[in-house]
């Protein structure tokens, strides 16, 4: 594959700009008067307790709550982007209410869950962060590394993100607050499809293929996007009251938030209560709790845009008299389509539903109690969840379908997860002198229980009925699958102690060893113990560094650990069975083969990591940073085995080989200027490469092709040819390479040999195929916030220099881009004779399928971007008016997100955002032979990004 370019010169000049304010902030310092003494007094939460900062010897990041609510979204983890360095976070879908990828240090399972451990207020989360509300987070610690994740044991192989909620404060008055925001969503850009005369000249120039269809005419130019988007509304509210007494405190809160689609009919809702009590009895006992209960309601994810953008720009949806047309008939006839806009939705009333329903309830209880011995105290953790959804889904007869009498279908499903954590925890804290000791001793035990069921039906009776009562349907055309129904339960055991000891503020050291056995793994393979070990050195407070006046931090760490991971689903030791319908004799039945083979030997996956890291403060900790290097290695990788045709068996899932992480951490951040009463001006910037590689697979083999996964390579690798041009006039080796082949059509890389004459070998095939690393070369974020008096102005951003951008709307998984007029294309500057020099083949030229032949690799983009998020312009009313209005603080501001993206070659050739929106299975026309597979991130014809223009206001009396 081409590597793309990336303007050097643009890297340099950013970079040389985010360097500029550490040189402004030395200028700045050398004039203020700085003190050795000054120190960094912030709390840091390391998992069961919390550490002074400059004490901390593992790897851990934090992001306080009011730098979270700068960036108002529906989802916690958007406003985590790009804020902290090593944990890439990636929107999966752009459907309201939808979740997104986080990966800290890249991937490290190949089959199994990569996502990281989330704990809320001290009991592991079964939820997601887009289930907590920014109001409710005080702060967010990121654990990166073994030796700080260790104490999570298997939970935390991947990391763990910290999340610690807002608590009132002893004795004070009751507090309270009203943050809202809204706004409206508009497209961040359209799709880049054809309009009516450049479809109709492609059909001239790929050779009149396809003519006009019965709904077609030349004079038509039909916008399909203008027919079937719109913007949409964006809205949150969040109400909440926090005190004390002087024997506890308190926080109850409330939020509502709505977002509607720019697709029609299609939005999410999400109510949310929470309450938080702590409560001292006596001067030896101490109790309190948290619940966090939220319902949610989805409506319309089964729509897509997808169709619409494949329609003929050439086709009139309207009849002669004005009325919509039911379908409409394209490209000589060939395709018939329903048409699919949204005034045709709208229309459907009860003849379409397709909603989701979700209600959680996540619970933690605590009891604290100070024994006898100065410093020990013992602590029981509870945490008790519940969640269930129920699903349904009707499209009632001719619905979505070119046939008026398709049988109307139906289906119903509904899940319920029951989670429970138990912790018992020994906790003895104590300082001597210079010497500070804290240990903690641990017993847990977790247990999860989860059961889903769906069932169909078609020719439902009334549309009436939709699908909320299948049974009225002929018995006959009621579906029960056995593998739509799930019964799972799986259980967690674990030990583990803690040791962190502390002379003179100068040197830390901090022990850990934790024992899991988790149920899910084979006999004899259920239990693995794994230590860790981190080591601090504050340099800065030898009296060697006395004179270096400019330095308040420098401390050096070094921590080593093991983590394993238990990332398999229950029973997967047993093998599985997989029932089909077939013929015995002139009667049908139903019978069972082995779909994957039993292990007896399945064990834990595990990694060792190495973490060196270095942390400053200079110039009155006016610039503080981090420098990390770590390394991490996976064994003994849990994945799915192909297995020989000729056994009848499948696959089984084996211990079989090594992947590796590694790689550098960079953060900065900068109070440039600081003048409380007249401008400030504080920046941070962030950035990581990570180096994921496959060092081992199964039985010393090097290459897993349908997977593709390859050694030396990382996970998410691609197996394609590598486009290296176009076939242009008088190429002497065009028919002895591709055989039957014309001008203008791809080219692809030739690995095979020469004769003497110098004339290839062979033609092109299959073994020409390369392996494409997807990673990017590097990336990060960045923040500035500048205020003068009451105003502030901040923005964030991020970027990302190589790596694959993967669009399947170029490539021919997509259907968007065949080239034959065949439906709408993408709109590409293709080979003609007169414009040879060009990126997209000749239109009509030789064919794979229904696409261009080696058409995927049109969907390949270097992935380089640099992207403002968000920017924020807000005001803070004058303290003299709040006091009238007996307010503590009332601050009005507006925001717009996805302003602007810069050397971005996608963005450049399409004007569409760089960033994800799909997977590779999704909304794809063709997915058995694809070369990326479900795991990838791409753009595809989803939801499409938006740019938000919202107002909001935070108050609190």
């Amino acid at each position: 594959m081409n590597r793309f370019y990336f303007g050097n010169n643009k890297a340099a000049l950013f970079f040389a700009m985010a360097l500029l304010p550490s040189a402004m902030a030395y200028s700045q310092a050398k004039k203020d008067t700085v003190t050795k003494e000054k120190k960094i007094d912030e709390v840091v939460v390391i998992g069961y307790g919390t550490q002074r900062k400059e004490a901390v010897t593992g790897s851990v990041a934090t992001v306080k709550g009011d730098v979270l609510r700068e960036v108002p979204s529906a989802n916690v983890t958007q406003a985590l982007q790009g804020r902290t360095a090593g944990v890439d976070i990636s929107q999966t879908s752009s459907k309201p209410g939808s979740t997104m990828q986080i990966r800290i240090r890249g991937a490290r399972s190949l089959t199994g869950t990569n996502d990281p451990l989330i704990v809320l207020d001290g009991i592991p989360f079964v939820g997601s962060l887009g289930d907590i509300s920014s109001n409710d987070i005080k702060s967010i610690d990121i654990l990166k590394d073994a030796s700080a994740t260790a104490i999570y044991g298997s939970r935390g192989a991947n990391g763990v993100i910290l999340v610690t909620t807002n608590r009132g404060s002893k004795g004070q008055k009751p507090r309270f607050s009203y943050n809202s925001f809204t706004g409206v969503q508009t497209l961040f850009s359209r799709f880049p499809m054809m309009d009516g005369p450049k479809l109709a000249k492609l059909r001239v120039d790929a050779g009149n293929i396809y003519g006009l269809g019965t709904d077609e005419t030349l004079d038509t130019n039909t916008d399909w996007q203008k027919l079937y988007y719109k913007p949409a509304m964006i809205t949150s509210h969040d109400v909440g009251v926090s005190g004390g007494t002087e024997g506890g405190n308190y926080n109850v809160g409330l939020s509502y938030f709505k977002q509607d689609a720019l697709i029609p009919i299609q939005n999410y809702e999400r109510f949310a209560l929470r309450i938080g009590l702590d409560q001292q009895i006596g001067k030896s006992f101490k109790f309190g709790f948290t619940t966090n209960t939220n319902y949610t309601v989805s409506e319309g994810n089964g729509v897509s845009g997808a169709p619409t953008l494949g329609y003929s720009p050439l086709a009139n949806p309207y009849n002669s008299d004005g009325s919509l047309k039911r379908t409409m008939s394209t490209a000589s006839n060939v395709d018939q389509s329903w048409i699919y806009i949204r005034k045709t939705l709208g229309n459907l009333g009860d003849k379409y539903v397709d909603e989701s329903k979700g209600f959680s309830s996540y619970n933690n209880i605590y009891g604290e109690v100070s024994l006898p011995i100065t410093g020990l105290k013992y602590r029981l953790n509870v945490g008790l969840d519940y969640l269930t959804s129920n699903s349904g889904n009707y499209a009632g007869v001719g619905v979505f379908n070119v046939n008026a009498a398709a049988p109307s279908s139906a289906g119903k499903g509904n899940n319920q997860t029951y989670h429970w954590t138990l912790e018992n925890l020994l906790t003895y804290d104590r300082t001597f002198g210079k010497h500070k000791i804290n240990a903690v001793a641990l017993y847990s035990a977790e247990g999860n229980r989860y059961i889903s069921s769906y069932m169909s039906a078609k020719n439902v009776p009334a549309d009436f009925f939709q699908y909320y009562n299948l049974g009225q349907s002929p018995q006959a055309d009621i579906s029960v699958k056995p593998e739509d129904q799930v019964y799972q339960q799986r259980g967690l055991l674990s030990y583990m102690g803690r040791a962190m000891y502390t002379y003179d503020n100068k040197y830390m050291i901090t022990a850990t060893l934790r024992a899991d056995g988790a149920s899910v793994l084979a006999p004899g393979n259920k239990w693995h113990t794994y230590p860790a070990i981190s080591l601090g050195w504050n340099l800065a407070s030898e009296s060697f560094m006395q004179n270096m006046k400019f330095i308040n931090q420098f401390k050096l760490r070094y921590g080593w650990g093991q983590t394993s991971n238990q990332a398999v689903a229950p029973y997967t030791t047993l093998g599985s069975l997989q029932v089909t319908p077939y013929n015995f004799g002139s009667s049908n039945t139903t019978g069972v083969y082995i779909l994957t083979a039993p292990n007896t030997g399945l064990g834990w996956e595990y990694s060792k990591t190495n973490n060196f890291g270095v942390d400053f403060g200079l110039f009155n900790n006016r610039i503080t940073g981090t420098v990390e290097y770590y390394r991490t290695k996976t064994e003994k990788v849990l994945a799915d085995t192909r297995l020989p045709i000729s056994g009848g068996i499948d696959r089984v899932t084996n211990n079989i080989g090594q992947i590796e992480n590694k790689g550098w951490e960079v953060s900065l951040n900068g109070s440039i200027i600081n003048n409380p009463d007249g401008f400030s001006w504080d920046a941070g910037i962030n950035w990581y490469a990570n180096r994921n590689q496959i060092l081992a697979l199964s039985s010393g083999t090097t290459r897993d092709e349908i997977n593709n996964w390859f050694v030396g390579h990382n996970i998410n690798a691609i197996y394609d040819y590598q486009n290296i041009g176009l076939w242009q006039q008088g190429d002497p080796y065009l028919n002895i390479l591709e055989p039957g082949g014309n001008v203008g059509m791809i080219k692809v890389l030739y690995t095979g040999g020469y004769n003497a004459d110098g004339t290839p070998v062979r033609a092109i095939n299959t073994t020409d195929r390369q392996i494409i690393d997807t990673a990017p070369d590097w990336q990060g974020g960045f923040n500035m916030k500048f205020s003068y008096k009451n105003f502030e102005l901040s923005t964030v951003g991020a970027f990302q220099h190589g790596g694959v951008l993967i669009s399947s709307i170029y490539g021919s998984s997509g259907y968007l881009n065949r080239l034959t007029g065949r439906g709408n294309n993408v709109d590409v500057d293709y080979w003609t004779a007169d414009n040879p020099n060009v990126r997209y083949p000749k239109p009509g030229g030789i064919m794979s399928g229904d696409n261009p032949k080696y058409g995927s690799t049109l969907a390949y983009f270097d992935g380089s971007y640099l992207k403002l998020r968000t920017i924020t312009l807000g005001y803070n009313v004058k303290k003299e008016f709040l006091d009238d209005l007996k307010l503590n603080s009332f601050r009005i501001y507006v925001t717009v997100t996805n302003p602007l993206v810069l050397f971005s070659p996608y963005h450049k050739e399409s004007g569409m955002d760089p960033e994800p929106n799909s997977y590779g299975n999704q909304n794809q026309a063709v997915n058995s032979s694809l070369p990326y597979n479900s795991r990838q991130l791409i753009i595809g014809a989803n939801n499409p990004s938006t740019r938000n223009y919202l107002m909001g206001i935070n108050l609190s009396f």
